[in-house]
């Protein structure tokens, strides 16, 4: 399994690199109006609207989100999503790299439903997201 893995603050995170479609740097975000917190807007990437997200406040890490100040120096991961393309906010893409998915450690946070669980790997605690939960099924949309 290949994992593309990126940074959030001081925080080391990664995706399965078959749900990434790309990675941008920052581009024109258009708000929408009522939206929830998390999802920061709407870009434009080649005639495609993609909601985008930031993670840090779905993943509840403790720190301000992204702000007009670090927003320049971030980047997006466009992601598929049973269908759907999202994109991500990331203060930087890391690596790729290739893993046993047995060595991803189960998560004992059930709080958090999108983390699939953790690794380590060159010192380094990398938590493993579940990205198909980032988008509610149409049946849990209330």
């Amino acid at each position: 399994m290949q994992l593309v893995i990126f940074k959030i603050r001081e925080e080391f995170f990664g995706v399965e690199a078959s749900k990434v479609l790309s990675i941008n740097d920052m581009m024109t975000v258009t708000k929408v109006p009522n939206a929830p917190s998390y999802i920061k807007g709407l870009i434009n990437l080649r005639g495609i609207i993609i909601s985008l997200f930031d993670i840090s406040i779905l993943l509840n890490l403790n720190h301000n989100s992204y702000d007009n100040s670090t927003l320049k120096d971030s980047s997006i991961i466009i992601l598929d999503i049973e269908l759907e393309e999202i994109g991500i906010m990331v203060d930087k893409v890391d690596e790729v790299i290739d893993i046993d998915p047995n060595l991803i450690k189960r998560s004992i946070d059930t709080k958090i439903p999108f983390v699939k669980g953790v690794l380590e790997l060159n010192f380094k605690l990398i938590t493993v997201i579940d990205i198909n939960k980032f988008v509610p099924k149409d049946s849990e949309v209330s």
